[in-house]
């Protein structure tokens, strides 16, 4: 498995600090009980909390986004500070809040309701030095396309740019697109920022179903040749409860799920998947083990509620 693409992606395992780029929200997920618990989660969020929990603690995770300055921002702060995620980087906007959103279940399947518009972490990349200083202490970075989505045109310009820069460095530059066509004016906006976004990152993880319905892909094969031709060193398709493509160079590997028949909640299973493809990359482990543990966490997340799921060093040690 020694293609360049995948050589280049291949962290050594020594450590260094990964910084997660986006939105920690309010959440209000409904329990067995039928009452509605508060949590703090969101997409890059999520991701970030598991990392910390799967990589050796010669790594550091840190995140960057933007809280306000009223008692649930510190709630929030609290919150991240306690999971072993730095704060350093959040930024403290006056006058803004938190984004809240509740999750309803049909089953195992999620929708959300969300209520965003004041939120502080649209102002994650309105100060460039603060902007400049936080991407530049990181060793890898990883932000989605709705850190794209919630932010001003200006300043998603503004951390495209710098996440180019970063690429052009030699750093790793891990991307989800996670779709969200609500989050957007209209299609053409999404479709250029998501292309832009492809464009930034060395490793791009894309979920089939949105790039089928956003970009009209017949296959995962087609997404994963697209994104490769947008400038990513390595691509990972993800399909639900499909096999994931794992795509660099010449190589192209199916890698079968993990096959879950109690699913409860699928809330957090794209993240945690990003998460554990991610750590075990920086930990040098091959692409399809990569892949495989990836799979093995997800199927452990959507057996539980919520999008973070409490005492992941066991389920860290089965994957």
């Amino acid at each position: 498995m020694a293609e360049a693409g995948f050589m280049a992606m291949r962290g050594s395992g020594a450590g260094g600090r990964v910084l997660a780029i986006g939105e920690c929200m309010i959440e209000l997920a409904l329990g067995a009980d039928g009452l509605y618990r508060k949590g703090f989660a969101g997409d890059t969020f999520n991701t970030a909390w598991y990392l910390r929990r799967l990589l050796p603690a010669a790594f550091d995770v840190a995140y960057l986004s933007g809280v306000g300055d009223d008692a649930e921002s510190q709630a929030m702060l609290a919150f991240m500070a306690g999971a072993g995620i730095d704060t350093g980087f959040v930024r403290r906007v006056p006058r803004r809040m938190p984004g809240l959103y509740m999750i309803r279940l049909d089953g195992a399947e999620r929708s959300f309701t969300y209520w965003r518009d004041t939120s502080a972490a649209k102002e994650l990349a309105a100060d460039p030095a603060h902007l400049e200083a936080a991407i530049d202490a990181a060793d890898a970075l990883y932000f989605s396309g709705i850190t794209l989505a919630i932010l001003s045109p200006a300043h998603r310009e503004a951390l495209l740019a710098r996440l180019g820069r970063a690429k052009a460095d030699g750093r790793i530059v891990a991307f989800d697109p996670n779709i969200r066509p609500r989050l957007w004016a209209d299609k053409a906006e999404m479709c250029a920022a998501i292309e832009a976004g492809a464009r930034a990152a060395s490793l791009s993880l894309p979920s089939f179903a949105d790039e089928a319905e956003a970009f009209g892909d017949a296959s995962p094969e087609e997404t994963a040749e697209r994104y490769l031709a947008l400038g990513a060193a390595e691509v990972v398709v993800k399909d639900g409860g499909g096999p994931a493509l794992v795509a660099a160079g010449r190589t192209r590997l199916a890698v079968a799920a993990r096959q879950v028949e109690d699913a409860v909640d699928t809330t957090g299973a794209g993240d945690s998947f990003s998460a554990a493809y991610l750590a075990a990359r920086l930990c040098g482990r091959e692409p399809a083990d990569a892949a495989r543990s990836a799979h093995g966490l997800a199927g452990e997340v959507v057996r539980h509620r919520g999008a973070l799921v409490e005492g992941i060093e066991t389920i860290a040690a089965i994957v």
